[in-house]
């Protein structure tokens, strides 16, 4: 009898995405092998990160330390805010300038043409230049151009990638979903603006679609800002709680899909 292949999908939603660290933390201690994933931007970096072969207990301090101010560069406004070559710096260093072809654990990464419309995948080529496309919030990031084609946010088309996980050969997927727009929140700047709006996209394509993983957890972040990051570790529990509260649910799927086999 072998043991089911796990997949996890990772939902976009900015700063709330650090919510995943605490689902992988604990897969970990419950000794439940993630043998592919699908991210969507904050979930597309989230999973670079640990597919790459980053400790789980280093990505949580890299994560705490993490300010915005030291990974933004502003630029003149044309097609966004913000340059994104310092992030894509970063994102080059942490995942060790790998490719995705050869990370550790298969990753694929979720960008939208926005000339298109169109849903990009990415299986190879250097992690960071996906992961840069993936995580380029219309309007906030300038945009990323590769091979040919301009892309912007995965998120945009595809929230929660379970599609993509099920095409990789995953047996049982795992969903974390952190862009939830439920509760009335303050908008007070241009940046508040764009988020808000595209969380509202979000949730109206995720109702149309439904998310159909095995499991979806909905750790408690609603009331984070997504562009704020100063709740770090607030978040991360968040994750890890509703991991914990999850886990029973997990064994069971997994658990029944042998008994099956």
């Amino acid at each position: 009898m072998r043991d089911p292949k796990i997949g996890l999908a990772l939902g976009s939603g900015g700063a709330r995405g650090f919510a995943h660290i605490g689902l992988l933390k604990e897969l970990d201690k419950e000794g439940i092998k993630v043998d592919c994933i699908a991210g969507s931007s904050m979930g597309a970096l989230m999973g670079s990160f640990y597919a790459s072969g980053s400790d789980l207990e280093l990505l949580e301090k890299v994560s705490l330390q993490f300010k915005r101010k030291y990974f933004l560069d502003w630029t003149v406004p044309k097609m966004g805010f913000v340059a994104g070559k310092k992030i894509e710096e970063y994102i080059r260093l942490f995942t060790k300038n790998k490719k995705l072809e050869d990370l550790s654990i298969p990753l694929a990464v979720i960008a939208t043409d926005i000339e298109r419309g169109e849903k990009v995948i990415f299986k190879d080529g250097p992690v960071y230049e996906a992961v840069r496309a993936s995580i380029a919030v219309p309007g906030i990031f300038v945009p990323k151009r590769i091979g040919g084609r301009l892309l912007v946010d995965g998120g945009v088309i595809d929230r929660v990638p379970v599609s993509v996980v099920r095409e990789m050969g995953a047996d049982i997927v795992i969903a974390c979903d952190v862009s939830s727009s439920h509760e009335e929140s303050k908008v007070e700047s241009i940046y508040d603006v764009i988020m808000k709006s595209l969380d509202i996209l979000q949730m109206e394509v995720v109702k149309a679609r439904g998310i159909t993983a095995d499991v979806t957890l909905d750790p408690a972040v609603k009331m984070y800002n997504s562009m704020a990051f100063t709740n770090i570790p607030e978040i991360i529990e968040a994750g890890e709680e509703e991991a914990r509260k999850r886990m029973p649910e997990i064994k069971d799927v997994i658990e029944r899909w042998k008994e099956h086999e």
